[in-house]
């Protein structure tokens, strides 16, 4: 009955339409809109199945006149159905940067069954151009319809990338520079497309943006880890659905997370969130994100962890009068171990092979100069080979009995042995612990945040790995190549940032 979704959004070529075939006269596609010049014309097809039951139709068409230089531009409007003029040279606001929404009534018996033609022309006296950016048309009992179906059906392509520029904060004589391609998706099933969009990267760089609504640009600023903030912007250069074979387009891993929603008192399984966000350096660790139709959310992205069974400790040395052994380093009570020497190291035995993520130290009793300040972390599979797996320098406690946990800054193997070498303590002649723990790593990050949709106030929101987010891993042979392999891919990528940052500083 009536007429189906009806419209033609010109944000993107070829159009995507609906119920609608579109052909252009002395107009073209500009990249965000179809320019349309002095007496052109954009033409319109559509389908109506019985206009009886269509009273009246509501037409939007989202349209901006170009400037004159400094100047409003000048490009006034026609809008004929099957050739009856609805509305003549209506004066399109010129000179902003936004489109606007004319919304005009179309009378019910201007329609017919089959097809009818729709058609905007460009005033032959226009001086500028005419920006058309899409068309909707729905039967007047519900409007809206068909601009909800346009956006459900844009927000399926998903994935987006950007060419990008940086130019340094408060320069605009200065030039733009071309920076790394942005990749991202932020999908929370709700097909609606992103508004804004921040991250904060592990190494400290953070960035804010807000996108064109059609998702054609974007503007904001990016500051690098040591505090140079810069203008950011970029143009769209690919968009696609979300398939699982996106993770082959980006070197940044692909987050996905079974998600609970916190109200009520309880916890509540929500849907999947996936989250993927490549700017051409560190992984993300915070992830903030508001959409078109103004819900919003936070992700902060950390370590789960699971404590690893230890079996065995020995210690290079042990202060055996006063029972103050390596054994004590895996009681719960506040026992200690002490081993004379600035100097020490320890070797734990695990119950099984594990990947740890992280490990926790805890101070002792007294003498805060007995407390390690540098050491390395080994790993090894058979207790022979050692693999350095995390080193620290000039490390401190404030207090007695203090815990300090240390995340390890790369994915480590599956290993049965660890090793502590303590290097230097605090300035004392003796080195002491209280307490030592390994804590195995999760098969992805978790997330702890908030959501918040519109009009509503926020609610608790987290999620843990919907699916194992790394492969098996390497060969006992291959570990160390390649871990040197990686940590000289993010040199070379910092490398280049410091590069690019030194250039734009000479500007």
């Amino acid at each position: 009955m009536g007429f189906d979704v009806t419209y033609a959004d010109f944000s993107v070529d070829p159009a995507p339409l609906a119920n609608a075939a579109v052909s252009y006269d002395g107009a073209r596609f500009a990249g965000s809109h179809v320019a349309v010049g002095a007496g052109g014309t954009v033409t319109l097809d559509f389908e109506v199945e019985d206009p009886q039951d269509v009273p009246q139709a509501t037409l939007t068409i989202t349209a901006l006149v170009s400037k004159l230089g400094s100047r409003l531009g000048h490009a006034p409007m026609d809008v004929l159905l099957q050739g009856e003029p609805l509305v003549t040279d209506l004066t399109v606001p010129g000179g902003g940067d936004l489109p606007q929404d004319n919304v005009l009534a179309v009378p019910g018996h201007l329609l017919k069954p089959g097809t009818n033609t729709l058609e905007i022309r460009s005033s032959a006296k226009a001086a500028s151009m005419l920006w058309l950016y899409r068309i909707t048309l729905d039967p007047v009992w519900e409007r809206g319809r068909s601009e909800r179906a346009r956006t459900a059906a844009a927000a399926r392509d998903s994935v987006f990338a950007y060419r990008t520029e940086l130019r340094p904060a408060h320069s605009p004589a200065a030039p733009w520079q071309a920076a790394p391609r942005l990749l991202f998706h932020v999908d929370r099933g709700e097909h609606s497309l992103p508004a804004q969009l921040g991250w904060r990267t592990a190494d400290g760089a953070e960035a804010a943006l807000s996108f064109q609504s059609n998702m054609s640009d974007f503007h904001g600023c990016y500051r690098i880890p040591d505090g140079t903030t810069y203008e950011y912007r970029g143009r769209l250069s690919d968009r696609r659905p979300f398939s699982d074979d996106v993770q082959n387009l980006s070197a940044a891993t692909l987050h996905r997370f079974r998600t609970e929603e916190g109200w009520g008192g309880r916890w509540h399984t929500s849907g999947e969130l996936r989250l993927l966000v490549d700017d051409g350096a560190a992984p993300v660790e915070r992830v903030t994100w508001r959409d078109q139709r103004g819900n919003s959310g936070v992700a902060v992205l950390h370590a789960a962890s699971h404590e690893a069974e230890v079996t065995a400790v020995e210690a290079s040395d042990e202060f055996e009068e006063a029972e103050e052994w390596a054994d004590n380093l895996l009681a719960d009570q506040r026992s200690k171990w002490l081993a004379g020497g600035d100097t020490a190291w320890l070797d734990f035995t695990l119950a099984r092979p594990t990947a740890i993520g992280s490990y926790s130290l805890m101070s002792a009793n007294d003498c805060p100069d007995r407390d390690p300040r540098d050491w390395t972390l080994y790993g090894s599979r058979d207790g022979d080979t050692w693999l350095p797996l995390d080193t620290r320098g000039g490390e401190t406690f404030t207090g007695r009995f203090e815990t300090r946990e240390f995340h390890l800054r790369a994915s480590a193997p599956a290993c049965r042995h660890y090793r502590l070498d303590i290097t230097r303590n605090a300035g004392g002649t003796e080195t002491q612990l209280a307490r030592v723990r390994f804590a195995e790593a999760a098969a992805g990050p978790v997330f702890t945040g908030y959501y918040q949709r519109y009009n509503e106030g926020p609610i608790g929101y987290r999620g843990t790995p919907a699916a194992p987010s790394a492969a098996a891993l390497p060969a006992a042979p291959r570990i160390a190549a390649e871990l040197e392999t990686a940590v000289a891919s993010l040199a070379e990528t910092a490398q280049t940032l410091a590069a690019l940052a030194a250039n734009l500083r000479k500007h």
